[in-house]
């Protein structure tokens, strides 16, 4: 059965269990501050499990895209390792929020397994929760007599808490889970060992393939349990491994979910896959990975140095590194695989047909950059190899190479045992889990449980309409942090408040107690389907009602430049063309930023056409026209642009200024006359073939023009009042250019004259021509006298210092048969004395230079350059 057909019968099975199907949601989370990627199935449906929201329909069903690679859930080290561990996988799923629970959601499974994709049930085995003493949880009785009709007693196995009880985190809804695993051995090793024998043992072919989690719990920040008001049903089935069962495959790398791929990865590298253990690691590493990175790309996420960005970066490198180092690709390969990869699965995922140009160009650069960070960090790898003096390279550089250059551990230690070398790992490890303790102090974030002051099921917001309004708030939390410190976190019944999202940034402002008292709201997002308002003091009379206040002058300034990015967007299609696209923005009071597909750098001329059309936009007075709740396919069939990576329900809000149309539920001004006026700060690229746009507008842009005047007024009197400035400052600039010219050849003259005096101070040391000198010359100055000296003067071993500008320059020149001859290297030499000038340097074993900030350690620094000479 080809993976296709595996996918569909899966869905369209619980579409006749009355399950509403729904597409994946993108794989990149966007404004929820717990989490960077979905990481399982039921995450996108987090909210209705909390209770914060009401889904379609009280039986759902899908396949979602997934990502695990940092955090909890994280097996990024253990792909291409194994054959069943995987960076970006499909989890299949069905869910009962309040509905069915135990009894149907084991039948179904049952159902499906045997009856519709046919597995032999004597292959199969399942987990149940065996209970908790400590917790107070009893054994799952009731799923293992559910259970007990299809599977004979034997194969229903006990599993402890980490198997068998399911938490969405360290607070939150979570329950025990039923497992099903599969046994896919051959038969003569069933006969050595029984299948429930390797159940959650990490073996290869005996693996869980479904897992049913019944929520019945929330967890409290305390760690104690309470039962849910409505119990739950979260399934999850590995879509790879399923396609491993059904295909008869002893992995999941030989179904045809990844066998594409690998033929790909194979007529590239010119390898087979299948004769060689470590080939087969990278080959496996990359397939998998290429599906990670184009999927996110594809979803919104660019690779940075960043948050997700920074973990799409390390997954590609993580695969580039591979290839570099097994495969032998030294140059960029993988991007290659991004039109296999579409070909294969973009019926299934529409995005990877239409951000196809996008993933191939984005990795195709990354791949480039990385492939000079490993040629850099070679480099420097090798300086560390010559400056050691012993055969244990300090865990410390090599972390500081790591760290600093991006270059893989593994490699290091890879070359350095080719070198003969061995790396300190118990000095690098240290290293690197104080890095990691410093991320996770600054990052750490305590939650209280929030303390519910009066139900409400729906938080409305009214933002759109009025910037002050009477709430109540109906339950509040505590969260510390290192960074915030110890902060509340607040939800009314309703709220003017905008929360942080789609580019825009969230609302400040104060909440006004009727007494007078004054609560700052500092910052609001929404977390959960809950928009929650953050303070730094809780009110004191917490029940009472209050007046909620937006701080009216930043909310404008933000809708202003919001409204600004629409304009900017329809500016750049109608200058640049209809192939742009919006792949991200920023709006803060203060400033915008619009990131946006195009292939090639924006002239100054298409960016003056740009502000211009803009500006005329606003010239006109355009008004809002905005429209809620209208079906999301109709606003498209009206022209509407719906934005890149974003998640939308089937009603959305639509905002048009003239011929501007787009899906947005951000804050805007009532006119484009609110504005003011648009200025371009800043373009440039981002990756290849996305660039970025940064703009003011309004009272920013007001200060622009202040500052500008004022810069002009200054430039004017230091120019002397010249009635055209502009020509003095070309004179000003042509006559400093002759200057310099003059000094260059000033300095040269300086070096001809020095030269004959040194040439007489030079000494035979060893039968080599030696002279160690404090000279007045620049960086270049010294390098061209050494060049002259060495061409006048065989034999020689020459090391000039000077002192420019408070700084201290080291140089070393030696004949380049001297070099050989004596094994003297200038690189090693000068980094060695470099020490004296509290500096570094190095260069060609015949000349290198050094610069450090000590000056006083010129002197001491050219009496041990003779040394090299005993």
């Amino acid at each position: 059965m080809k993976s296709k057909e595996i996918r569909s019968k899966f869905l369209e099975f619980f579409k006749s269990k009355e399950h509403l199907v729904v597409p994946s949601a993108p794989m990149v989370v966007k404004n929820d501050p717990t989490l960077m990627f979905i990481n399982s199935g039921m995450a996108p449906f987090k909210e209705y499990f909390l209770g914060n929201g009401k889904p379609k329909s009280n039986r759902i069903s899908d396949t979602q895209k997934c990502l695990r690679v940092s955090g909890k859930h994280n097996d990024l080290e253990e792909v291409g390792m194994d054959t069943y561990h995987h960076t970006m996988f499909e989890m299949l799923g069905n869910w009962s929020f309040g509905d069915y629970f135990k009894k149907e959601a084991i039948e179904w499974a049952w159902e499906l397994l045997t009856e519709v994709y046919k597995i032999d049930k004597d292959i199969l085995y399942v987990t149940i929760f065996e209970g908790d003493e400590s917790e107070g949880l009893e054994r799952d009785t009731e799923a293992y007599n559910l259970w007990k009709q299809f599977v004979p007693e034997d194969r229903i196995l006990n599993g402890n808490k980490k198997d068998n009880f399911w938490e969405m985190g360290d607070q939150g809804p979570c329950g025990p889970c039923s497992e099903i695993h599969v046994d896919i051995r051959s038969a003569e090793e069933k006969a050595k060992i029984s299948g429930k024998d390797l159940v959650n043992q990490d073996h290869p072919q005996v693996v869980e393939v479904w897992n049913l989690v019944f929520m019945q719990f929330n967890r409290k920040a305390n760690g104690s349990l309470e039962k849910l008001a409505a119990q739950h049903v979260d399934t999850g089935m590995g879509f790879e491994r399923l396609c491993t069962v059904l295909q008869n495959k002893n992995s999941n790398y030989d179904t045809d979910v990844f066998t594409p791929l690998i033929r790909e990865i194979e007529a590239i590298t010119e390898t087979k896959y299948g004769r060689d253990e470590k080939k087969d690691i990278a080959i496996r590493v990359i397939a998998d990975h290429v599906r990670a990175v184009a999927f996110s790309i594809a979803d919104g996420q660019l690779p940075s140095n960043t948050g997700a960005g920074y973990v799409i970066r390390r997954i590609l490198r993580r695969a580039i590194r591979y290839g570099f180092t097994f495969l032998d690709k030294k140059e960029p390969f993988i991007y290659k695989l991004v039109a296999t990869l579409t070909d294969q699965m973009g019926e299934a995922f529409p995005e990877l047909v239409s951000e196809k140009n996008l993933m191939t160009n984005v990795i195709r650069e990354e791949e480039q950059s990385f492939l000079r960070t490993l040629d850099q960090g070679l480099v420097l790898l090798e300086n560390i190899i010559e400056s050691a003096d012993s055969k244990e390279i300090s865990g410390k550089k090599a972390f500081e190479l790591y760290d600093t250059f991006g270059f893989p551990i593994d490699l290091t230690a890879l070359i350095l045992r080719e070198r003969g070398y061995s790396l300190n790992e118990e000095e690098f490890n240290a290293e690197l889990q104080q890095q990691k303790d410093r991320s996770r102090a600054a990052t750490k974030v305590e939650t209280g449980d929030w303390i519910v002051l009066e139900e409400d099921e729906v938080e409305e917001f009214v933002g759109y309409d009025t910037l002050k309004t009477r709430v109540r708030i109906t339950k509040y939390r505590k969260v510390e942090s290192k960074k915030d410190g110890e902060m509340y976190q607040l939800v009314f019944n309703l709220t003017p408040f905008y929360p942080e999202g789609g580019g825009q940034v969230g609302d400040k402002g104060y909440l006004e107690a009727a007494d007078g008292g004054v609560t700052y709201i500092v910052d609001t997002k929404k977390e959960n389907n809950l928009i929650i308002h953050f303070s730094k003091t809780l009110p004191r009379n917490i029940e009472d009602p209050f007046l909620a206040v937006v701080d009216e002058k930043q909310r404008f300034r933000t809708a202003s430049n919001h409204t600004a990015t629409h304009l900017l967007h329809q500016g750049l299609r109608n200058i640049l063309g209809d192939h742009i696209a919006q792949k991200g923005s920023m709006v803060h009071s203060r400033n915008l930023r619009f990131d946006f597909s195009h292939f090639a750098k924006v002239t100054d001329e298409e960016l003056k056409q740009v502000e211009d059309f803009v500006n005329a936009r606003i010239r006109e007075g355009i008004a809002l026209e905005e429209r809620r709740n209208i079906p999301y396919q109709q606003a498209i069939d009206e022209g509407a642009i719906a934005l890149f990576g974003e998640k939308y329900g089937d009603a959305v809000r639509a905002i048009k200024f003239g011929k501007s149309m787009e899906l947005c539920g951000g804050t805007h001004v009532g006119n484009t006359n609110d504005i003011w006026h648009f200025i371009i700060t800043s373009e440039g690229a981002v990756a290849s073939g996305i660039r970025r746009i940064e703009a003011i507008t309004g009272d920013a842009a007001k200060q622009y023009f202040i500052d500008r005047s004022e810069s002009f007024a200054s430039l004017q009197k230091a120019l002397n009042n010249a009635k055209d400035p502009v020509k003095a400052v070309e004179n000003l600039q042509e006559e400093n250019s002759n200057l310099q010219k003059q000094i260059q050849q000033l300095l040269k003259d300086k070096a001809k004259n020095l030269k004959g005096d040194l040439k007489s101070e030079i000494k035979e040391v060893n039968g080599i021509n030696f002279l160690a000198k404090k000279i007045d010359l620049d960086a270049g100055g010294m390098k061209d006298l050494a060049f002259e000296m060495g061409g006048e003067s065989e034999n020689l071993f020459l090391v000039f210092g000077a002192e420019n500008d408070g700084k201290a320059l080291l140089a070393c020149y030696i004949s380049k048969e001297l070099a050989s001859e004596k094994d003297l290297n200038a690189g090693k030499i000068v980094r060695e004395l470099g020490k004296f000038i509290q500096g570094g340097g190095g260069g060609q074993a015949f000349f290198a230079t050094a610069g450090g900030k000590n000056p006083a350690g010129i002197d001491e620094a050219l009496e041990k350059a003779i040394d090299y000479l005993n």
